[in-house]
């Protein structure tokens, strides 16, 4: 046995190895080996002498040059599949019109629905893989994509499939989701349940083998509360994971319900009150925040990040890379916002998107920290401090990406 990649002088080798909120597992000087597509051993340079033996010429060895090297980045909130653009709307925020007065226009979800209907899946596949390539380039190695532009069942199988046919295609991991509760089509206008319905007992058993996740987005001009904790619990029942979006504009106890029936994350989070972070900090749950949003739609309240982190709950941050309300690809600005915005330190915004983003996904014993049988998913950064990654702000600080370990 020999090393197939060894990377040394890693000036700080962040390993996210701690427990606590800003524990980075930082190890100063040091190298990590891999073997394949898994990690072998990390640790300080002055050590490397014992595994000379496994240094041969068939080793690729990368000088960091003192530099930065971290985990890859997880963006664990997505909706990469989509046809055409909103910028029209991003005018009409402009002239003072709000996320749900554009809903009600006919504008929102529902016209990126209409787009990505008429989408074929070879353009749709372009479309995808072209946001996917540059977010590889911004240091994306694991990304959560959701369905819920299609709203009807041959185009959410369609957009299910283009995410399986990504996998194949090129490297990123994509975890998917379906999210066919999106919103209530033109089709069942002010017939919520009886869709949610054909949701459950028709669309839901057909997209098994295609998505690992189930989600829905629980608002007033959406989806109630109880419709919400009836449609997950189906979905739970059936087999899949569930996510939620909640609080994202009003409260209506969406994320407390959806922690409380076993969701691996509760996404948004805007508008908790201490009660809700009591209660979400008693379960499994991972908070995932999405500062762009608010940025985006001009929004004067930020998830409270100060809060539920000392409250005691897991934080991720994601992107929320979508036409509408986060047309925005890139993470390390998000991590910014989240210091910013949300009152997050560095280091837990550098954790918010890499264990605690890969814990959001059920991941966290394959990706997000640089530990021995860990997937090789690495970033070489340019900077030679890990305080400068959110300071930079929108910068892309990545001067090389490894994936599984190549």
């Amino acid at each position: 046995m020999s090393y197939s990649l060894l990377i040394k002088n890693c000036g700080q080798l962040l390993t996210m190895k701690g427990r606590s909120s800003v524990d980075l597992g930082l190890i100063e000087d040091a190298f990590l080996a891999c073997e394949g597509n898994k990690i072998k051993a990390v640790g300080r340079m002055e050590d490397l002498g014992k595994f000379k033996s496994l240094v041969t010429k068939k080793t690729k060895v990368i000088d960091a040059q003192g530099n930065v090297v971290m985990p890859g980045l997880i963006d664990c909130h997505t909706h990469l599949v989509f046809a055409g653009n909103r910028a029209n709307e991003f005018k009409m925020k402009l002239e003072g019109k709000s996320y749900l007065d554009i809903l009600e226009a006919g504008g929102g979800i529902l016209s990126t629905v209409r787009a990505t209907r008429k989408a074929s899946k070879a353009q749709l596949l372009k479309n995808a893989g072209g946001h996917l390539s540059e977010m590889l380039k911004m240091g994306i190695t694991t990304i959560e994509a959701k369905s819920g532009y299609g709203l009807d069942m041959d185009t959410e199988i369609k957009i299910l499939e283009v995410l399986r046919e990504l996998k194949k295609l090129q490297p990123v991991k994509i975890v998917s989701t379906f999210l066919g509760a999106h919103t209530v089509p033109a089709e069942f206008k002010d017939r919520a349940d009886e869709y949610l319905e054909v949701l459950m007992k028709k669309v839901l058993p057909a997209v098994k083998k295609l998505a690992t996740f189930v989600d829905i987005f629980c608002e007033k001009k959406a989806f109630s509360l109880e419709q919400s904790r009836k449609y997950l619990s189906y979905a739970k029942k059936l087999g899949f994971k569930i996510k939620i979006h909640g609080e994202q504009i009003n409260n209506l106890g969406a994320c407390v319900m959806a922690a409380k029936l076993g969701a691996v994350s509760v996404d948004h989070a805007d508008r908790l009150s201490k009660r809700d972070i009591q209660e979400l900090a008693k379960s499994s749950a991972v908070v995932v925040l999405l500062p762009l949003v608010p940025l985006f739609l001009r929004e004067d309240v930020f998830a409270d990040g100060r809060a539920l982190i000392d409250g005691g709950c897991k934080v991720a941050v994601s992107t929320d890379f979508n036409p509408g309300s986060a047309p925005c690809k890139n993470l390390f600005l998000a991590m910014t916002l989240a210091c910013l915005k949300m009152g997050l330190k560095t280091e837990e915004a550098l954790r918010a998107v890499t264990i605690n983003a890969a814990a959001a996904l059920d991941l966290s014993k394959q990706v997000g920290s640089l530990e021995k049988g860990k997937i090789a998913d690495i970033l070489i950064t340019k900077v030679k401090n890990y305080q400068e990654i959110p300071y930079w702000m929108g910068e892309n600080p990545v001067a090389r990406v490894i994936l599984e370990g190549k």
